[in-house]
């Protein structure tokens, strides 16, 4: 033992204790060497004293550390060099603001003046505190002292900004530094990695090996994380490539990052290779593996190698179980999730802000909103990153208002969004149409200097497209220097979305010429576009195109798109010719496209065909009953139209009830058919009045064909005419600036009286209107619809 030795030995000099202090394991040790230094004369020898401190504030025995500054300081006056260490072992240790109130000491003295070294470290203590602003003035004192280029201070700084998610700011640094080391190579790398900026980490990568920078074994590490969270198994295979090349392949976290890389490209088999060849795994690389059987959904062979660890006695983790929750492949998987839930609820680990995360994650996949809920109320410590779940959760369940109100919860504890965060609200916003709301998030991204990441600026156009922005969608789109096929998809959908048919045509022209590959998303988007448009041929050279000329297999919404392409245009029989000849079995999707145009085009003889067809595969749709029982209605065929009704009523099934959303001066009004809740109804209904009469000077007559039959015709045109979207344009009418736009969001498809009532209202009160429904949006302006009267 070394206190036995110490005891035992009489007066030393200085290397000897300097070398004892290397040598120390555990605190008791280092109090004993302590005593002998005090007690061999060397309590006030520097040398020894900044050894001592920097090893007490190593063991993170901060209050020792700082009690032998102070003894010092009191008896012989410290030199900069202790000063930083304690600066460093303060900010190690989670006390930025001391590390702080001693910076400003040495700023207040007239003999010690800080260097690199005290910045760097002051710095580091504010990169995970919270303290933003305190940062950005030390950055400001870095500046005036002339250390803005320095790679030590600069690696500090674009790790604080980092972890402040101010990536612009991280890059003015990182930019700023004209001689870089690996240090901060390999900090500008992690630090998008842990901003979800993977695409832009593998660029800064790429950078690096070109310019000549000697990588290492941790930067390799680092950048499969972003390749894996991508999916890239190209470039993947060039890392791996690279990593054999320079001999890091046998490095144990480079082989567990190409675990989880392979893995998480669905190379499963690979991953199992790489993960033989370690020859005693340690409990990261066997968490890579469980991590990789979860992902890949092989949830046996993951839950197998869990319980081989349970039985050797190895203590799992917290990465041990997020990488057993199903998080990828949740579905049918409930069971599993509660029996992990419980396991975390016994061992504590329940409270572990990555579990809870985890959890919440899946049990909002699978629409158990209330346990996931519960989950996160309960989660003492939340992490972003929980917050994140709960919001995308709320937001990929529909439940948009919750997802909102979560957020500006968030907002209110000042918890600084980050870009994940951003897409989830955008989302939301989108789906909601609240484009006060949008645009609030939008200014908030510049606010937070989010305007470089590209799943942002993607989620910008999504959210302006669908809020009914399309020139907004347009200029954010513009403005992206480097887009990805997420991103030309985003605008392609919007246009089509619009019913811009020509525009969507053109530019998924320019997307080819950009060199960016279209997927079977992107396909999916044009024929979209070009179904909205009756552009017949355009979509068949495109569909042609996808196998032939982009090796890319149409699937069964490819086809169900074609289908709708060709029913719309009124080519019935051509329509029910190519879902014969189509290679896979014709499913629900091809046969309602093609229902739905016979409700169009009015054909009794292929609707029943159709309908047959439908409801042999699927019985529960509410929907197929309601466009065929439609059919006969127009046909004026009430007999069967009630047949049909009547085996709704029979099996139970309710038609969706409509209704009409409309966004006044930030406040959302919803209205349903012959709504007489809001407080200005009265008002509502006798603008509804005076609209109708200066609508029949002008020749509109209420189109009554789907109404009930069994009524006088009176009787329906009153039935039509208080359909929720009627009452939402009044609304508008009521509280909106004459000529201002009017934007409304209907749940369902708008029907034929209301499409002819909205254009003359458009037409009578000179303003345009603008209508998302359930397929597609509707700009009414003098009269005419941009659809051209074709939806």
């Amino acid at each position: 033992m070394i206190y036995r030795t110490i005891a035992s030995i009489a007066q030393r000099d200085r290397n000897f204790f300097i070398s004892l202090i290397s040598q120390a394991t555990t605190l008791f040790q280092l109090n004993q060497i302590h005593a002998n230094l005090i007690r061999n004369g060397l309590s006030n020898d520097l040398i020894t004293i900044t050894k001592l401190t920097h090893k007490f504030s190593d063991f993170k025995s901060i209050s020792k550390a700082k009690n032998l500054f102070t003894t010092f300081n009191n008896t012989n006056p410290p030199d900069l060099f202790l000063c930083n260490v304690l600066i460093r072992g303060l900010s190690r240790n989670g006390l930025g603001v001391e590390a702080l109130s001693l910076y400003l000491d040495l700023l207040k003295g007239n003999k010690l003046k800080p260097d690199n070294f005290t910045f760097a470290f002051v710095v580091s203590g504010f990169s995970s505190s919270g303290c933003e602003k305190v940062g950005i003035l030390i950055h400001g004192h870095v500046i005036v002292s002339g250390f803005g280029s320095d790679v030590f201070v600069g690696s500090a700084l674009v790790d604080m900004y980092m972890g402040f998610s101010r990536i612009g700011h991280a890059y003015k640094v990182f930019d700023g530094i004209p001689e870089r080391d690996s240090v901060l190579w390999n900090t500008m790398v992690s630090g998008l990695v842990r901003n979800c900026c993977f695409e832009e980490s593998i660029r800064v990568f790429g950078d690096m090996v070109v310019k000549g920078t000697g990588f290492d074994s941790t930067t390799l590490a680092v950048v499969l994380t972003a390749v894996a969270e991508l999916q890239d198994l190209r470039n993947g295979m060039l890392i791996h490539c690279l990593a054999v090349k320079m001999g890091y392949d046998v490095h144990e976290y480079v082989l567990t990052g190409l675990i989880s890389m392979y893995s998480k490209c669905g190379d499963v088999s690979t991953a199992k290779l790489l993960f033989g060849m370690i020859r005693e795994p340690d409990l990261i690389s066997c968490n890579a593996m469980i991590a990789g059987f979860c992902f890949n959904n092989e949830n046996e062979s993951s839950v197998r190698l869990f319980r081989e660890l349970l039985v050797h006695g190895e203590k799992v983790n917290s990465s041990t179980i997020v990488g057993l929750i199903p998080v990828s492949c949740p579905f049918g998987h409930l069971t599993l999730t509660c029996s992990i839930h419980g396991f975390c609820v016994k061992s504590g680990m329940v409270l572990n802000p990555s579990v809870s995360t985890a959890l919440t994650t899946v049990y909002s996949r699978l629409n158990e909103m209330e346990l996931a809920r519960r989950l996160f109320d309960e989660s003492p410590k939340k992490s972003l990153a929980s917050w994140n779940a709960m919001i995308s959760g709320y937001a990929q369940n529909g439940l948009t208002e919750m997802a909102i109100s979560l957020f500006r919860e968030m907002q209110k504890l000042d918890i600084h969004p980050n870009p994940v965060t951003i897409t989830s609200i955008l989302s939301a916003c989108a789906q909601l149409g609240t484009l006060s709301m949008g645009k609030w998030v939008h200014d908030l991204i510049k606010k937070e200097k989010f305007e470089s990441n590209i799943y942002v600026l993607t989620a910008l156009v999504d959210m302006y497209a669908k809020c009914g922005n399309i020139e907004e969608a347009r200029q954010v789109f513009d403005s992206i220097m480097e887009k990805n096929v997420v991103t030309w998809n985003a605008m392609i959908s919007a246009y089509g979305l619009h019913g811009c048919g020509r525009e969507a045509l053109v530019l998924f022209d320019q997307m080819l010429h950009s060199g960016v590959s279209p997927t079977g998303v992107t396909f999916l988007c044009v024929l979209y576009a070009c179904s909205h448009a009756g552009l017949v041929e355009e979509g068949q050279k495109i569909f042609h195109s996808m196998s032939h000329d982009h090796d890319t297999e149409p699937l069964p919404e490819h086809y169900a798109c074609m289908v709708d392409l060709l029913g719309r245009a009124g080519k019935l029989e051509k329509a029910l010719e190519f879902i014969y000849e189509m290679p896979l079995e014709p499913g629900p999707a091809e046969w309602g496209a093609l229902l739905g145009a016979c409700m169009v085009h009015k054909n009794i003889d292929l609707a029943r065909l159709a309908s047959d067809k439908l409801f042999a595969m699927d019985r529960g749709s509410v929907g197929y009953y309601v466009l065929l029982s439609n059919i006969y209605s127009a046909d004026r065929n009430y007999c069967q139209a009630a047949s049909v009704r009547k085996v709704l009523k029979n099996k139970n099934l309710a038609k969706t009830p409509g209704c009409t959303l409309i966004e006044v001066n930030g406040y959302q009004h919803v209205f349903t058919s012959s709504d007489q809740s809001h407080p200005q109804a009265t008002a509502i209904y006798a603008k509804l009045e005076e609209l109708m009469e200066k609508m029949r000077e002008a020749g509109f007559h209420t189109e009554t064909s789907t109404a009930l039959h069994d009524v006088e015709e009176e009787e329906k045109e009153l039935m039509v005419k208080v359909h929720s979207e009627k009452l939402a344009i009044a609304f508008g009418l009521l509280t909106s600036e004459p000529r201002t736009e009017i934007r409304i969001i209907k749940n369902l498809r708008v029907c034929v009286d209301c499409h002819n009532f909205t254009k003359f209202v458009s037409k009578v009160t000179d303003r345009v209107i603008v209508v998302r429904d359930a397929n597609r949006f509707h700009h009414f302006k003098d009269g005419d619809c941009s659809c051209g009267d074709y939806w």
